[in-house]
């Protein structure tokens, strides 16, 4: 899970037990109160296109905010969340899901009351409140989030949902550069997205956006179908290079930053030669994805260079 300062007791006053609720409302088929107009940078999210929006965490943070019309303050809520957003400029997106419309999406993230606020960053999941809380906490949580997304390497921008109500800003269109790797990041085609950052990597190297995301897309093309047992079997093979691969990326994923690097450095200092600069170069490449600010990827670092010294 990726780390930050949130509000993660998750028995907060203000927060509507699910098993309260009927499991559908069928003759509530309003907008939840914060979407739509209001918000230029925000959308409802419905099992249909959860998948589509959750994979534009690789570019900018996605913020899900699941809520029912049953939940006294959930508008206000909604509301605050809405404002917070916008008042970032596209540098993430808050999808409204609505529990009553959609209980398999409150189902398959676990949460059991509502209003519950969750942070999706590359891909990661952070919990960020449930219940009701004031407006200047979460403004202070966004703020957190947006932190948290440029410390690890995402610095892309969210097109307006509407762009009637508040003009995008100038210069601060997506670089059309990443264009067709974006399509394929939000399409959840992570293999086609590495080989797109690959062509703009051959016109410019060094290019710090793009190694960014590649690094992510190829993390999301491998850990796609992980098998979670993959972490006992490298403990219990600890100097198989493969196994100790795939086991680093599934911790990664999963938030477990330091036992990533780590397991990737412990091969670093059993291995020699061909093999070792293998392993060096994976773990440089899982250092992109973080961003160079990641304080575990400062401590990674200085800890490569005197195994490799």
């Amino acid at each position: 899970m990726v780390c930050m300062s949130t509000d993660q007791n998750f028995s907060r006053p203000g927060a509507v037990d699910l098993a309260g609720l009927t499991a559908a409302a069928a003759n509530n088929t309003g907008q939840p109160t914060g979407a739509g107009a209001r918000g230029s940078y925000v959308l409802p999210v419905t099992e249909a296109d959860f998948e589509q929006v959750a994979a534009q965490s690789v570019r900018y943070p996605v913020v899900l905010v699941l809520t029912s019309t049953q939940a006294p303050g959930a508008d206000q809520v909604v509301d605050d969340l809405t404002d917070a957003v916008n008042a970032q400029e596209g540098r993430l997106i808050l999808g409204v899901v609505d529990v009553q419309s959609d209980p398999r999406i409150a189902q398959a993230l676990q949460v059991q009351a509502v209003p519950t606020a969750i942070a999706l960053i590359a891909g990661q999941m952070a919990p960020l409140f449930q219940g009701t809380v004031d407006k200047q906490r979460i403004v202070d949580l966004i703020a957190q989030v947006v932190q948290l997304a440029v410390a690890n390497g995402l610095s892309g921008r969210a097109t307006p949902v509407s762009t009637a109500s508040v003009p995008e800003a100038a210069g601060e269109q997506a670089d059309p550069r990443f264009a067709a790797a974006d399509e394929a990041l939000e399409a959840g085609d992570f293999q086609r997205a590495v080989e797109e950052f690959d062509k703009v990597l051959k016109n410019a190297p060094r290019d710090a956006q793009a190694l960014a995301g590649r690094a992510q897309a190829a993390l999301l093309a491998r850990t796609s179908e992980v098998d979670p047992g993959v972490v006992a079997k490298a403990d219990a093979a600890p100097t198989d290079i493969e196994l100790g691969f795939a086991a680093a990326d599934f911790e990664l994923v999963t938030g477990d930053v330091a036992r990533a690097f780590d397991r990737l450095l412990g091969l670093v200092r059993v291995t020699r030669d061909v093999e070792r600069d293998k392993v060096r170069e994976r773990l440089v490449e899982l250092f992109e994805t973080r961003g160079a600010a990641d304080p575990e990827v400062k401590r990674a670092r200085r800890l490569l260079s005197a195994a490799l010294f």
